[in-house]
């Protein structure tokens, strides 16, 4: 598999995009439970059946980048909104990035660390929990192995060290829709449906001197590259209230971040499904 990997690498980005995109199809086609999930959620949101299928092929397009990401020659890449990250730079903050499962979430730490990450003090942080297979591991261990990109666990100690970076001018990554283990998050709704969501987000976001940015990676057609959508949230987190208030907030920020390109959400992810036991 590995060997497969690295040669997808060598390839096109529009090549890889095609191949995804049937792959897409395919999954679609024989898995029942993902068709059901795919459609009951975009639903939910309240999202055209045509978006629906539309990101269909969105999510096979995904897959099909990561050996390029990962492995291969650097892609197109560019920051919209990148005087936001120049402004809390520029005022010492932190800055927590939150990003839904939204178009290319590979590529919004990577463009922020190949841009900002190596000046000193401003490396990006995201939290990693290594893959089960061995032969991902080795593979995912080293694309995030990458000047100006650190990781860090999925444990406390793990969150200390978020807690640490932002308080020192770094910056950290967080996808806020993740269902997070038992105990580490609250039923707020998302789309309108109890989700369980992580509160690690908006603890982070009370960390003094931090900035709150939102982030995403839309995918351009043709295999012509990504842009990374940067912007401020809409309205301060609410001051009071770390659980419930502040959570229902965020979630309330990745929606409208999702409904700005539908197609290009992750609508098959299991956002309702409920908490697993942190065995970690």
């Amino acid at each position: 598999m590995t060997t497969l990997f690295r040669w997808l690498s060598h390839w096109p980005l529009w090549a890889l995009h095609a191949l995804g995109a049937v792959l897409g199809w395919v999954v679609f086609g024989v898995s029942g439970a993902y068709r059901r999930n795919l459609l009951a959620h975009a639903a939910q949101a309240g999202v055209s059946r045509s978006d629906a299928l539309a990101s269909v092929a969105q999510a096979g397009r995904m897959v099909a980048e990561l050996p390029r990401l990962w492995l291969g020659r650097p892609v197109a890449t560019c920051i919209q909104g990148a005087e936001h990250i120049e402004a809390a730079h520029a005022l010492g903050q932190g800055i927590l990035f939150l990003t839904p499962h939204l178009g290319c979430f590979e590529i919004t730490a990577r463009a922020y660390a190949e841009q900002f990450g190596s000046r000193p003090g401003r490396a990006m942080t995201v939290l990693f929990r290594p893959p089960r297979k061995a032969w991902l591991q080795a593979l995912v261990s080293s694309a995030r192995q990458r000047p100006g990109l650190e990781t860090a666990p999925t444990t406390l100690a793990g969150v200390k060290q978020l807690v640490k970076a932002l308080r020192t001018g770094g910056a950290v990554g967080l996808l806020p829709d993740q269902v997070p283990p038992m105990g580490q998050g609250t039923w707020v709704p998302f789309f309108g449906k109890p989700a369980y969501t992580m509160t690690l987000s908006a603890r982070l976001a009370r960390t003094p001197g931090t900035t709150v940015l939102l982030a995403w990676g839309e995918r351009l057609s043709g295999g012509r590259g990504f842009v990374v959508h940067v912007q401020p949230l809409a309205l301060p987190l609410p001051a009071e209230g770390e659980g419930l208030a502040a959570t229902t907030a965020i979630n309330q920020a990745m929606e409208r971040l999702v409904l700005a390109c539908p197609s290009q959400y992750l609508w098959a992810y299991a956002r309702y499904k409920a908490p697993r036991e942190n065995v970690a």
